[in-house]
């Protein structure tokens, strides 16, 4: 294996768990901010603005793992060998 290419598949894949994991912790923290806030305001909708919530919480979270198994792909199953 090359020593270029195995180096440079380590750093694309430090930096795209890196990214991958910030845009992800925002947006998580921004919807759950928002549902609390939704909560206070409008209480007897907590049922509706829960399982929205988790929904969304739950696409988020998938987008996240898709790209570590991109990642890790890169890694371990490196097509650029």
């Amino acid at each position: 294996m090359n020593p270029l290419i195995s180096t440079t598949s380590v750093i694309a894949v430090g930096l795209a768990i890196g990214i991958a994991s910030i845009g992800p912790g925002v947006g998580q923290g921004t919807a759950t901010g928002q549902a609390v806030e939704g909560i206070a305001r409008q209480p007897n909708a907590k049922g509706k603005i829960r399982g929205t919530l988790l929904l969304s919480l739950a696409f988020i979270e998938a987008l996240t793992i898709y790209r570590l198994v991109i990642a890790l792909a890169l890694l371990f199953a490196n097509p650029f060998v």
